[in-house]
């Protein structure tokens, strides 16, 4: 992987090429039903990672009456561990607001470690969402 850049997906050809990628990895390699997966595309703020000009992971934020919802990060796996996910969580912390008081995300058990690199603690007790477990995170400042 020679380049790797995260951008907002503002365009409908950058947008199909998020939900593409969170096709693939949600619903067909974690069996993610389709109504959960595409639900507030609209409030949302979505971004594109791509590696050597190829679509390669996806994630978004949006405001929630919580605070900042960071979901959907999801990474091709002939991208997984080189760097994608990383990139893709630090591109959403520098895009929130400079307000952003509470800023949380759920996270599959395989990926806690990355957001904890990044000040996020887990919260609560275990939970399933769509079939898969979860720990909610939460960021400190």
């Amino acid at each position: 992987m020679d380049s790797l850049l995260v951008q907002k997906a503002l365009t409908k050809e950058e947008l199909e090429k998020v939900f593409a990628i969170r096709k693939i990895v949600f619903v067909d390699e974690q069996g993610c039903p389709p109504e959960l997966e595409y639900e507030n595309e609209d409030v949302s703020h979505h971004f594109l990672a791509l590696s050597d000009y190829k679509p390669c992971g996806a994630c978004r934020w949006r405001k929630t009456d919580a605070g900042y919802k960071l979901e959907r990060f999801a990474v091709l796996k002939e991208f997984r561990g080189c760097g994608v996910g990383r990139a893709l969580v630090a591109t959403v912390l520098a895009d929130l607001p400079s307000d952003a008081h509470y800023i949380y995300l759920n996270s599959q058990l395989d990926a806690v470690g990355l957001y904890a690199k990044f000040g996020f603690v887990t919260e609560g007790k275990q939970f399933e969402e769509a079939g898969i477990q979860h720990f909610k995170m939460v960021k400190k400042v």
